[in-house]
């Protein structure tokens, strides 16, 4: 019992250690950014509060219900006996109020939280874009910035072979101690490129760990997103430009937050009409202590606000200007959407060319370092040549690598700027 108690144990603690390791997935990141990041539950809380505020401005639909009690003892002139006369009276009761009709102030201040409810909820949608797109970014980033420290460490063994032939012509008599020297200055610059690309990526990754709202990634690797989950690009920004007006969840927002202020300007305008309200009570009645007798009441109220000291007016005015603001932010957003979506556009466009040059500069650079390598080791070419080659060599690549991942940002960001989930 105890070997199998141990073997399970050992079991466990080995499959956590493979899961530990295994790669990150994109999909898995995006899932642990939209469950644990701040942005998006403060977005939720917004919308768990507008949701209260709805519900607090449909109150005066239903009734108010009310207990009240009520003693005083004094000297009070009765107007029957014509005299003053000590009194003691005490009352409990029920009172309940029922709002018939204010022409408009309770519909208006629902209408008004209903699109400031809407308006969160839309709130929340961009939230969760905008965290995925921080993390897609990031996450191209990351495998960016592995792939630069790859391509560094290449360079710094290549260059250790190069310092290595150079102290072998130079035993051997066939280089002069400069170019030793030369070669040593190139490897420890190369290694200083590595120990730079190795802090760009940490930082990278420190960067993606903070997207999906975790303090870091620890020792998980990533996995290479499919290359089917992109988009394809259409050849004209029309389609584009119509799909990003129609599904921006920031437009949206503020198609909600204008029907918020058209309830908020319908329910300040009827600050100048009555209010008409029923009351009901009834309850106990004593001289002292109670019981004594019942008593009850009905009765309609009719309210006329004659004057507030212009905060009617100035109530109105404010949500006239509010939907006036809306109106300019919607017209100022669409202008950032179309521009959002042809620039995205074009960086996929320009990403690409830059991909197709860069690959083939690649190419090219790696056969000249090649070939610069085999003539200086052969005593045919010269330090300066195959350093050269090796520069352009790393820097061919390095575009390469950044044209790549250019352009998974800029479907990223144009994915972001059409609101695709």
């Amino acid at each position: 019992m105890k070997k199998i108690l141990f073997f399970s144990i050992m079991s466990f603690f080995f499959t956590s250690a493979a899961w530990a390791t295994e790669p990150l997935t994109l999909t898995e990141a995006l899932a642990t950014a939209a469950k644990n990041h701040p942005q998006i539950e403060e977005a939720v809380a917004n919308l768990a509060a507008t949701e209260a505020r709805l519900g607090q401005s449909k109150a005066n639909y239903w009734p108010q219900i009310n207990l009240a009690a009520d003693w005083n003892k004094g000297d009070s002139f009765l107007t029957a006996l014509g005299g003053i006369k000590k009194t003691e009276v005490a009352t409990t009761s029920v009172v309940l109020r029922q709002n018939l009709y204010d022409f408009g102030r309770t519909a208006g201040a629902s209408a008004a939280a209903l699109g400031a409810k809407a308006a969160a909820e839309e709130g929340v949608s961009v939230s969760r874009q905008d965290v995925a797109f921080r993390v897609k970014a990031a996450w191209y980033l990351v495998l960016a910035a592995e792939r630069q420290v790859e391509a560094s460490r290449k360079t710094v063994m290549a260059r250790e072979g190069l310092a290595r032939q150079a102290g072998e012509f130079f035993r051997h008599g066939i280089r002069s101690r400069v170019e030793v020297a030369r070669s040593e200055a190139s490897l420890f610059a190369g290694k200083s490129l590595l120990i730079r690309a190795k802090n760009n990526r940490d930082l990278a990754r420190l960067e993606l760990a903070n997207a999906m709202g975790l303090n870091s990634l620890a020792d998980r690797s990533l996995a290479e997103p499919e290359a089917h989950t992109d988009h394809p690009v259409p050849e004209t920004l029309t389609s584009l430009r119509e799909e990003a007006l129609r599904n921006r969840n920031e437009l949206k927002r503020l198609a909600s937050l204008k029907d918020a202020a058209s309830g908020s300007l319908r329910s300040a305008r009827s600050g100048y009409l009555p209010t008409l309200s029923g009351t009901a009570s009834y309850g106990e009645a004593a001289q002292s202590l109670l019981p004594e007798g019942q008593v009850w009441a009905l009765g309609v109220n009719l309210s006329l606000p004659v004057f507030s000291g212009f905060a009617t007016q100035e109530q109105v005015r404010e949500a006239d200007a509010a939907i006036h603001s809306v109106n300019a932010q919607q017209k100022n957003l669409q202008l950032q959407v179309a521009r959002e979506v042809e620039s995205a556009w074009l960086g996929i466009s320009e990403a690409q060319a830059r991909l197709t040059a860069s690959s083939k500069e690649a190419e090219a650079a790696q056969e000249s370092q090649r070939l610069s390598l085999e003539r200086y080791q052969e005593g045919l070419g010269t330090m300066v040549e195959a350093l050269d080659a090796q520069a352009q060599s790393l820097n061919a690549e390095t575009a390469q690598i950044q044209a790549g991942y250019d352009q998974k940002i800029a479907r990223a960001r144009l994915d972001r700027a059409l609101s695709r989930p």
